[in-house]
């Protein structure tokens, strides 16, 4: 006797060895030997074999329809071959019954299960959705395998052109463009960017890259949405000082400015004024939403993308011959080693003399170091302020700057770029950076003495990261440090400067320490500021490859930083070297320069000769005016 059962879901067959009441001892076709619980048996059989009968049902089955099974079996509950006896007017076969059962599991959107060999039919308005959603199943399959062919001779269907960046940069997996696009990647064995290349649909190297960035945080654009116009306080008390800054030739957003006064005759009075956006808006105000959308400005070679709209950093920015809105620190310091005998904050306007400007002055930089006069505007007041930033770095025992890492400047003009060095902690780089230091790390201590909740810059263990507690930056060597000098340009400091605002007038601070706008403005920044980092650098190896086809450059200097990996000299743009030598950090190296692929933002390298060691460069944490 043979018998058909089902087991984990599947029919199968087998030749009854022996049976007791609850369970049958079987042996499969394949030879092997299993116990199946009676109640798992569907149907008993002496003829034709078991294999033999499986392979009839099979083909019976294959003959069947479901729909017209469906209209036979009524609406009731019914076994398998209660429909097969109906269905050929007699007792059916082995191979009939089982041809059934087989059509009736195979047909799940026409009959529901309800035990063991039994079914139901379905609804016929169950039918008809399932139906439908089978044939729109089937129409969209063949329109991703239409799509994905087309992509595979490189002809690029308008539907997957009008979703180019969304298939670039985010693709959704449950459009079938997507599931067509990554078809066509597999079969070409090619990115989407190359493939897209390809068909004639990604022409510019630098605005898939840019778009990149924008799609992720403009997926609106860049303009900005309708806001009020800025009311800067005009009752503010006016300084009796006159303010310069010092910027880049590109700075738009000028935030901080400096000013210089005898208090004695052994005691000078310097001033740092930074720009105060927060008196003119509010927490919560249709700027504050702008702000706290965008978080930072973000910078690209040629590029900048600004946290605040135009008009509104026109009101607020520190341009020379106006009288702006700022917050002030005074610090009294000894003319004679510069030692800080006092200092205090307000709020007031104060009248900007000056906006120099990097490349107009670069003179001093040489001047002071050898202490040469250069004749430029200031450069009394800047040398004795660069005394004093001298001054502050020993007294803090850290550098501002680590001059062992290098800095670079990049002009891009019409697809041509130009990259020049910076050297870290020149006079006047230096001068900029200690007076931010001191000004974030004063504002740090005073809003914790009063104790009002702030974002602090916190550096321990050597990672640096963002915190509502006051705690030490060892990298900095202050005790707190709260951004709060680059208002303008970024959301940290914004909310610093409502804080000490309110601080500085007897207000109540807008913000708890524990608050969910404080906290998850904490996040948010730290989270996109890094990310603004992230394309910053991808765009200046994307220029650095740019600057090495322009200038067609194929043989670099290069120093090893870590196995297989090296920084090319003159140019802030690492490359991993397959067939560089295991060399241990430092050692400069030759290469040769081969294709470079803009797409993939790579440039194949081959070693070439050992050039000798260099001492490794460290790492510092700059600080940002």
């Amino acid at each position: 006797m043979h018998l058909l059962y089902e087991e984990d879901g599947e029919l199968k067959v087998g030749t009854v060895l022996a049976h007791a009441p609850a369970s049958f001892q079987v042996e499969t076709p394949h030879g092997r030997r299993a116990k199946i619980k009676a109640a798992n048996v569907l149907l008993h059989f002496e003829r034709p074999a078991a294999t033999e009968m499986l392979a009839a049902a099979q083909a019976y089955a294959a003959g069947l329809d479901s729909d017209f099974l469906w209209q036979c079996c009524g609406g009731g509950e019914f076994g398998f071959a209660d429909l097969a006896r109906e269905y050929v007017g007699r007792e059916p076969s082995p191979a009939e019954a089982a041809g059934v059962l087989l059509k009736l599991q195979s047909a799940p959107m026409h009959f529901h299960r309800r035990g063991r060999g039994r079914f139901q039919a379905a609804p016929a308005e169950t039918l008809r959705l399932a139906l439908a959603a089978a044939e729109k199943k089937q129409r969209v399959a063949a329109q991703i395998a239409d799509w994905a062919a087309r992509l595979v001779r490189f002809e690029c269907p308008a539907e997957i052109e009008r979703l180019k960046d969304e298939l670039l940069y985010a693709p959704d997996r449950n459009k079938p463009e997507t599931k067509a696009f990554e078809q066509a990647c597999a079969q070409t064995g090619i990115s989407g960017a190359r493939l897209l290349e390809r068909c004639g649909k990604l022409q510019d190297s630098h605005a898939y890259h840019l778009n990149r960035f924008l799609f992720e945080f403009y997926p609106r654009g860049t303009a900005f949405p309708p806001h009020e116009a800025l009311a800067p306080p005009a009752d503010l008390p006016l300084a009796a000082v006159e303010a310069f800054s010092l910027d880049d030739v590109g700075t738009t957003e000028i935030d901080d400015a400096f000013s210089l006064a005898r208090a004695s005759d052994d005691e000078w009075r310097v001033g740092i004024h930074i720009a105060a956006p927060a008196l003119a808006f509010a927490p919560g105000s249709a700027l504050d939403a702008i702000a706290r959308e965008r978080l930072s400005t973000a910078y690209m070679p040629g590029l900048k993308f600004t946290m605040l709209p135009e008009d509104a950093v026109t009101a607020c920015s520190l341009d020379a011959g106006t009288e702006r809105a700022v917050l002030s620190l005074y610090v009294n310091v000894s003319a004679t080693d510069y030692a800080v005998r006092g200092r205090h904050s307000r709020l007031e306007r104060i009248r900007i003399g000056a906006n120099l400007r990097h490349p107009q002055i670069q003179a001093l930089d040489a001047a002071f170091a050898s202490g040469t006069e250069a004749g430029l505007p200031h450069e009394a007041e800047l040398r004795t302020l660069w005394r004093l930033a001298e001054a502050l770095e020993r007294r803090r025992g850290k550098p501002s700057v680590n001059p062992l890492v290098p800095d670079y400047v990049f002009h891009v003009e019409q697809g041509r770029v130009q990259i020049e060095p910076r050297r870290r902690g020149a006079p006047l780089d230096k001068l900029v950076a200690e007076l931010m230091i001191l000004a974030n790390s004063a504002w740090g201590e005073l809003l914790a003495e009063r104790d009002v909740a702030a974002l602090y810059r916190v550096q321990s263990s050597g990672k640096v990261r963002m915190s509502v507690h006051p705690e030490a930056h060892d990298g900095l060597g202050v005790a707190c440090y709260a951004w709060a000098s680059s208002p303008l340009r970024r959301y940290a400091d914004l909310v610093n400067q409502w804080q000490l605002a309110a601080t500085l007038s007897g207000r109540k601070p807008p913000f708890a320490r524990t608050s969910e706008a404080l906290l998850s403005a904490l996040r948010a920044f730290e989270v996109t500021y890094a990310r603004y980092a992230e394309y910053q650098r991808a765009m200046e190896d994307y220029w650095c490859l740019r600057w090495l086809q322009q200038e067609g450059v194929t043989e670099t200097e290069a120093l090893v930083l870590r196995e297989n990996v090296v920084r090319f000299a003159g140019l802030p743009l690492t490359a991993r070297v397959p067939s560089l030598p295991a060399f241990d950090p430092g050692m400069r190296v030759r290469l040769a320069i081969g294709e470079v692929d803009l797409l993939e933002r790579t440039a194949a390298c081959v070693f070439r000769e050992a050039l000798g060691r260099e001492a490794r460069p460290g790492g510092a944490e700059q600080a940002m005016g």
